[in-house]
């Protein structure tokens, strides 16, 4: 059964645990892609490392980029009520609360399509 995950890095464990954390990084890469964003993510990359660096690139997004962001948050299909139920006053936690979001999501296409 699908977890639902409350922190980052026990949805990262989850999916190093599954053998499914490549797959994660490689559908990370794929949406970014599609969004023509050309930021992408090593195969090898750590979980901690993934976590700080997709971090990085949503705080660049929303501050430089934002129309690209909303892009991205379309394709990947995170839920514009739970974005929009993030608290906007300090940038740095709230794209911390996005990658959040935007990691969830991409476990659930990974984990459902290698479940059914």
């Amino acid at each position: 059964m699908l977890k639902n995950h409350k922190h980052i890095e026990e949805l990262l464990v989850d999916a190093t645990k599954e053998m499914l954390y490549e797959k994660l990084i490689a559908q990370l890469n794929k949406d970014f892609l599609m969004a023509n964003i050309e930021e992408t993510f090593p195969a090898n990359i750590s979980p901690k490392s993934l976590q700080r660096e997709l971090h990085a690139v949503v705080y660049q997004l929303i501050q430089e980029k934002f129309a690209e962001y909303l892009n991205l948050l379309y394709i990947m299909d995170v839920s514009e009520a739970k974005i929009k139920a993030l608290d906007g006053s300090d940038m740095v936690v709230l794209s911390e609360q996005v990658a959040f979001l935007m990691l969830k999501r991409e476990w659930q296409k990974v984990w459902f399509k290698n479940k059914l």
